[in-house]
């Protein structure tokens, strides 16, 4: 059985942080430059931006409880438990706090796409927030990914 679960926290890892990088800056990019519709493709980035973020909640949420499970109240003192911590707090932020505000933006400007009304400018303010937020997440990630070990010995 500690088999399968440290198979399954390496598993999280790799699909959390791995999915990460390849829809931010594989599958997003590619988006933008292959549609001509900019707005088509920023919905098809968000949508799969949103499948990311609750794929990082779940894969996050197993490896906390595999950290503390492992090493009960000695996770608290790991790097890889607040690794993890502080990347799906980053996450949070992202989906629950940057997202909605972004969407809520958007549907203020309908019927206009917002890149072409007056909430042009908070959009892209808050676009770059959101942006850096996720660079943070995945040097973090990448972090978790050099450091996986450390939360099987």
């Amino acid at each position: 059985m500690r088999k399968l679960s440290e198979g399954f926290y390496l598993f999280a890892i790799t699909l959390w942080i791995g999915g990460m990088w390849a829809a931010g800056y594989a599958v997003a990019p590619m988006l933008f430059a292959t549609l001509a519709d900019r707005q088509l493709a920023g919905v098809v980035a968000g949508k799969l931006f949103a499948l990311m973020g609750w794929i990082g909640f779940g894969a996050a949420t197993y490896l906390l409880v595999f950290l503390i499970g492992r090493w009960g109240a000695q996770a608290f003192k790991r790097s890889v438990f607040w690794l993890t911590v502080c990347a799906v707090l980053l996450l949070a932020a992202g989906q629950f706090g940057i997202q909605p505000l972004m969407a809520q933006l958007k549907a203020d400007a309908f019927p206009r796409d917002v890149m072409e009304s007056v909430m042009r400018d908070r959009f892209v303010a808050w676009h770059g927030v959101s942006s850096i937020l996720y660079l943070v997440q995945s040097l973090l990630g990448l972090w978790l990914v050099v450091w996986s070990d450390r939360g099987l010995r």
